[in-house]
């Protein structure tokens, strides 16, 4: 670097010299021959270890400096180690005093005059100063801290209509002992509350006249509260896209103040846009289905007034469809003109297909049916649209099978299911044994947990053959017989209950008719009806009386002419708790359950919950009969305590119940274990 550094000095002043004796036929000298320079460069081959210095020159410049003298050896020396390093920290006192810092500043609040305008909580709730505990670092904190409350103070005045209003605030410095706290006092003067004066719409004409008018809800004379006249007007953004104005703007309101007469004269300037009707969907992104079955979901028809709760439905119903993992309906301006003179609005359907696949599993235990554990596997859009595969196990103490179902949702029209499946099921309970072979098949309409549906029902077809067990009464001989069932089922249910997996007010009422015939050495028709009826009523936030009762008919047969599988049975975690699974009833010889042509049901609840868990004490009653209509006699009773876990999908339920006035063979008490309240 030094060779490179000299050499750029040499051509730096040879540049000077040219440009002094610019002008001139002389020569410049050079500073320092060529062959000189580089006598006087070192050799690159020297050893430094061994080369000694420079042969100096008469030409050699002097020298700067005279060397350094020789180090002292007992100032080169290392330093003697320290014995100790403490690092333990100085006491508190110490460190106050070390660093100087002056004690924190205590101050008391005080606000006067927000008597009769509603604001002192919410003053008190956004206060700077009260939100500083009483506490500040210096006295020009706590001086801050009031000046935020001056404009806060303004504000809120303000926007009650209190525009004459004036804010002070002052420190009053400790007249007593030295500790005393000082004291910030915040005094408003509000002053007269305004009103409204005028009230005048700048806008476009609308169909009908007075549509915007009668969309704000001010009147002169109410008091200028900025929340009232906010939500004033966001009710236009709301009224008028359900009107048939989806693109409608506000612009910048306009209240002018007059002192003499304490009002405000409100204006505002309303853009509508056109008048739309319905025109086409189109659809974009990662589809699910195309428009055609969104068309079909959809609760409108090309040409019908644009409604924006018509767009809302139709985004919530495509959430229910659990096909997206987004989902956005937008409206788009067409310029088309339609017949009655308003302006097609196009639906941009904005799909982000999800996940289609879905594993799901339930347990649950009852004294008398054991553990239950039941598994499925779904695909919800494997036929699309909406055609959905479900394969199906359970695996228990009393029951094992498997099944199959095809499924598809908004079957040509809108909630509409159309469902068709196949199970092989084996039931070994005390009252009957059976291997049984179904198919069924159904139409229905049902409730999820976005669309809580009041009217529901369903129609379909079962036919199933089943090897089964059953008892001769009178000598208590047991054999197998084989049945071929065909039935008719059909449902018609009514919900006004507001939560469809925990209820607290409200109702449900249901009833199930199925004609049957059953084919075991001769046709044998019946009827099997059921009717359920529960209902629901918030005594407070925290507690709940449910109540339910059940009735159930077989008309048209014998007891002994029914297969035991399709008799009417009583007892168990979603029947009678204090009895074991379809304990209740007529008997053989060996005191097993044999079922009957009718029974009722009835059950009490009281549901406390605190936080995420609850307790329901209850108590349960019914029977079952031989006769085919309900006698409501013998009626056996079971009370009991259960325990809730409340989570995000619905109670984890616990009941522990015993029966009242036992009888032989029937458990001390009974537990059950499930998801769900009861009923």
């Amino acid at each position: 670097m030094i060779v490179f550094c000299l050499l750029a000095s040499s051509i730096i002043s040879t540049a000077s010299a040219q440009t002094v004796n610019a002008g001139t036929t002389a020569e410049p000298a050079p500073i320092l021959p060529d062959d000189e320079f580089e006598e006087r460069l070192p050799s690159l081959d020297a050893d430094a270890s061994t080369a000694g210095p420079a042969p100096t020159t008469a030409e050699d410049p002097p020298a700067l400096a005279e060397p350094l003298p020789p180090v002292d050896g007992e100032l080169s020396a290392p330093l003697t180690p320290l014995p100790v390093f403490d690092v333990t920290p100085a006491p508190a006192g110490q460190q106050q005093a070390a660093s100087d810092q002056p004690p924190a500043v205590s101050y008391r609040l005080r606000v006067e005059g927000f008597e009769g305008t509603g604001l002192g909580d919410r003053f008190r709730d956004l206060s700077a100063l009260e939100d500083g505990d009483g506490s500040a670092e210096t006295a020009a904190m706590i001086e801050a801290r009031a000046q935020a409350d001056e404009e806060l103070a303004m504000r809120l005045l303000h926007s009650r209509g209190y525009f004459d209003a004036s804010v002070t605030s002052a420190m009053e410095r400790p007249s007593g002992p030295r500790n005393e706290p000082m004291r910030a006092v915040i005094t408003v003067t509000p002053g007269k509350q305004y009103a409204l004066g005028d009230i005048a719409i700048r806008s476009p004409p609308v169909q009908p006249p007075g549509l915007i008018r009668d969309a704000l809800p001010l009147k002169t004379g109410d008091p200028i509260l900025a929340e009232r006249v906010l939500a004033a007007e966001a009710n236009i953004s709301l009224i008028l896209p359900q009107q048939g104005y989806p693109f409608v703007e506000l612009g910048d309101r306009d209240i002018a103040l007059d002192p003499a007469t304490m009002t405000g004269d409100y204006t505002l300037p309303v853009e509508p846009g056109p008048r739309g009707s319905f025109g086409d969907i189109v659809t974009e992104g990662d589809l699910a289905f195309g428009a055609d079955h969104v068309a079909t979901i959809a609760r409108f028809d090309e040409g019908e007034l644009y409604d924006s709760r018509k767009v809302d439905d139709l985004r919530k119903a495509l959430v229910a469809t659990n096909l997206f993992s987004s989902i956005g309906v937008q409206p788009v301006q067409t310029g088309r003109k339609a017949p009655d003179g308003t302006e097609y609005v196009d639906l941009r359907v904005l799909q982000e297909a999800g996940p289609t696949r879905t594993l799901a599993a339930d347990a649950g235990y009852g004294t008398g049916q054991g553990f239950r554990v039941g598994g499925s596997w779904t695909h919800r859009n494997l036929f699309p649209p909406e055609g959905a595969l479900i394969l199906g196990a359970v695996a228990g103490t009393q029951e094992q099978g498997l099944s199959a179902t095809f499924r598809r949702s908004n079957a040509g029209r809108r909630d509409r299911t159309v469902q068709a499946g196949l199970e092989l099921l084996h039931e070994d309970y005390k009252s009957y044994s059976a291997y049984t072979a179904a198919l069924r098949g159904s139409i229905s309409r049902s409730s999820t947990p976005i669309f809580q549906k009041r009217w529901t029902w369903s129609y379909g077809f079962e036919l199933l053959a089943s090897d089964q067990t059953t008892v001769n009464e009178t000598t208590g001989d047991t054999k197998r017989l084989t049945y071929l069932i065909g039935a008719l089922p059909g449902e018609l249910g009514y919900d006004t209950s507001d939560d469809l997996l925990d209820p607290r007010n409200g109702l449900r009422a249901r009833l199930r008719l199925s004609p049957e015939a059953s084919l075991q050495g001769g046709v044998t028709p019946y009827v099997r009806g059921t009717f359920d009826l529960s209902g629901y009523y918030g005594v407070s936030n925290d507690l709940v009386i449910a109540a339910r009762t059940r009735l159930g008919s077989i008309i048209g047969s014998d007891r002994a002419d029914i297969a035991p599988s399709r008799r009417l049975y009583a007892g168990g975690g979603g029947s009678v708790r204090g009895f074991g699974y379809q304990e209740l009833g007529p008997r053989d010889m060996d005191n097993d359950p044999l079922g009957g042509r009718s029974v009722n049901e009835f059950a009490l609840e009281a549901r406390y919950r605190f936080g995420n868990f609850g307790i329901v004490p209850f108590v349960d009653a019914g029977q079952v009969y031989r006769s085919s209509y309900p006698q409501f006699s013998d009626i056996r009773f079971g009370v009991g305590i259960g325990g809730r876990y409340y989570t995000n999908f619905g109670p984890v339920r616990v009941d522990v119940a015993m029966p009242i006035k036992r009888r032989p063979g029937e458990s001390r008490y009974t537990l059950y274990i499930g998801i769900g309240q009861a009923f």
